[in-house]
């Protein structure tokens, strides 16, 4: 913890010149700024923009007298809590002791000024004042550690978060990769089997990515690859799921599809979609890639119970359709 705490200030009101004196000669050995004012009114002032660990107050003042003082600093912000000691003659009696206290004193020492006295209040006094002071420090100290734990942590999650992604996205399009791609496959036919929510799973190869690939270069085929996706997924629906299996291979999850006729049409019209041309640039030289696409696709629960079963019908589809032509559709081994 750190030490270099302020040095605490007290500040004695008085308007006898003498007794000030006596009060810095008496003070002088403590470890405190002294400050002395001969009215309420310079004391007030000097509360409005200072701190004081303790105030000497006297009670016998012309214009303003100490309990009119001490009643007034009880409602300015930086002092309100300041502990007030009268040091006075005026507490002959309990009476005016209470009313002392009802003033916003919390001590007080009547004259003549015993020295030993004095020393010993203003001592613990102080010493609440630095117990104070370090309290706030620890305390300060702690929010602020408090809040570089909560900037470590969320700067944590983020990076798990980031991470996570990479390990399931695929970088070059963003759709989710294989690994992602079996888990959701996997929890969809879960939820199937359970709740007879049937879902229809495609797979969508490709027609003619080699070819341009090879005639113009890797960075042609990515910028192809990333338009076919991004195509793919604009002609389906938010809450389906379209992913990239590998190389010019992706897999979409249509949900709650269960018929037939429906999962025909929409195949039938993503073949459409994905076979116009694209028109995109590599290497600062425009080009026209023509491709198409093969779709595979079986219906949970119909054309498989499980995920092997289910994988290998939309495989099995998807080679049928490129074995009969390409730029086609097939379900379950049925022609589109």
């Amino acid at each position: 913890m750190k030490t270099d705490l302020p040095t605490p200030k007290i500040l004695i009101v008085d308007d006898t010149p003498a007794n000030l004196f006596a009060m810095r000669k008496l003070l002088a050995q403590i470890d405190a700024e002294l400050v002395t004012v001969t009215s309420g009114n310079e004391a007030l002032a000097l509360c409005l923009d200072q701190r004081f660990a303790l105030i000497l107050l006297d009670v016998n003042m012309p214009e303003m007298d100490g309990y009119e003082v001490a009643a007034l600093l009880s409602n300015e912000p930086l002092n309100r809590d300041t502990p007030v000691i009268f040091v006075t003659a005026a507490f002959a009696d309990d009476l005016n002791q209470l009313k002392g206290y009802r003033s916003g004193a919390v001590d007080y020492i009547a004259k003549p000024v015993n020295d030993s006295i004095l020393l010993s209040k203003v001592k613990v006094f102080l010493e609440l004042e630095t117990g104070r002071q370090q309290l706030a420090q620890a305390l300060s100290t702690l929010e602020q550690r408090n809040q570089q734990l909560q900037v470590e942590i969320a700067e944590r999650r983020r990076i798990e978060e980031q991470m996570r992604h990479q390990a399931t996205h695929d970088q070059l399009t963003g759709l989710p990769n294989r690994a992602l791609f079996i888990e959701t496959l996997d929890r969809f036919l879960s939820r199937a089997q359970r709740h007879e929510e049937l879902f229809a799973l495609l797979y969508v190869d490709i027609d003619g990515f080699k070819q341009v690939n090879d005639g113009y270069g890797h960075q042609a085929g990515d910028m192809l690859l990333q338009a076919f996706s991004l195509r793919l997924r604009s002609a389906l629906r938010a809450e389906d799921v379209v992913a990239r299996l590998g190389g010019d291979e992706f897999g979409v999850l249509l949900c709650k599809a269960a018929d037939s006729g429906a999962i025909q049409q929409k195949c039938v019209d993503l073949c459409e979609i994905l076979r116009a041309p694209y028109r995109l640039t590599s290497n600062g030289q425009a080009f026209t890639a023509h491709v198409g696409a093969s779709i595979g696709a079986a219906i949970a629960m119909q054309h498989g119970i499980n995920r092997d079963s289910l994988v290998q019908a939309a495989d099995n589809a998807m080679y049928e359709a490129k074995r009969s032509g390409k730029n086609q559709a097939r379900l379950a081994a049925t022609l589109l």
